[in-house]
């Protein structure tokens, strides 16, 4: 097949949405990675044109897409039910046409939820990446979203911020605690929801990403040696 980036439009139900492929800068990927947007966001909205472009420089094929809310231009999320069925379908379109030497799934926010729900449920990928996992909803930390991540079997690899107001860290700390040694967490230092930091933490976004592609480069080396735990 091509290696250019691709459009490819997706049936869901009696609907279809837009998601686009886009190789690896690398000859020899490593690996295609179902990318889901936030509850907030699109597929081509800033956070998930910067992180794309980090995934794609570490060897992974990246598929984005939109949910049908969004595709529909609407602001309202789907139930999760279609939004699982959204991250399946998207997966299984990748699975078909690329057949990838591994297939990740994961996305910021609600997406990444969304793609850990479907795992937690037995569909067969070889790891997760979830960025900004909302463990809360804002301000209101008694309503942990943690009850499916006991059930997940792959590699995990989980970025928050520090200051991110959907996910207190000493709430997911004690998560983790709990979850099987296959989870991977790093924490940003000062950065939000957005992995946006502010002028006066002494660092910068564009650091943010470079801590994101450095630890998730490093996660997909583990990957790839033999006895990594799945």
């Amino acid at each position: 097949m091509t290696r250019a980036s691709t459009e490819w439009r997706i049936a869901i139900g009696d609907a279809a949405v837009s998601a686009l492929f886009e190789p690896a800068t690398r000859d020899e990927p490593a690996g295609a990675f179902v990318f889901a947007h936030g509850a907030g966001g699109h597929r081509a909205d800033r956070g998930m044109n910067a992180l794309a472009e980090v995934f794609r420089n570490i060897g992974l094929d990246t598929i984005r897409f939109n949910f049908p809310y969004r595709e529909r231009g609407s602001g309202r999320p789907d139930p999760m039910p279609l939004l699982l069925q959204s991250v399946a379908a998207v997966a299984e379109r990748a699975r078909s046409e690329l057949s990838p030497r591994r297939l990740l799934l994961g996305g910021r926010s609600m997406g990444g939820r969304a793609a850990s729900m479907l795992a937690a449920d037995g569909w067969a990928c070889d790891g997760l990446i979830l960025l900004a996992y909302p463990l809360h909803p804002a301000g209101q930390p008694e309503k942990l979203r943690d009850a499916h991540l006991g059930a997940l079997r792959t590699p995990v690899l989980c970025f928050n911020g520090t200051r991110d107001a959907l996910c207190r860290r000493d709430l997911m700390d004690e998560v983790v605690a709990r979850l099987p040694r296959t989870w991977t967490m790093h924490w940003l230092e000062g950065a939000d929801h957005s992995f946006h930091v502010l002028k006066s933490s002494g660092t910068n976004d564009a650091a943010v990403m470079d801590r994101i592609a450095a630890s998730s480069a490093e996660w997909l080396g583990r990957l790839s040696r033999p006895g990594h735990a799945h």
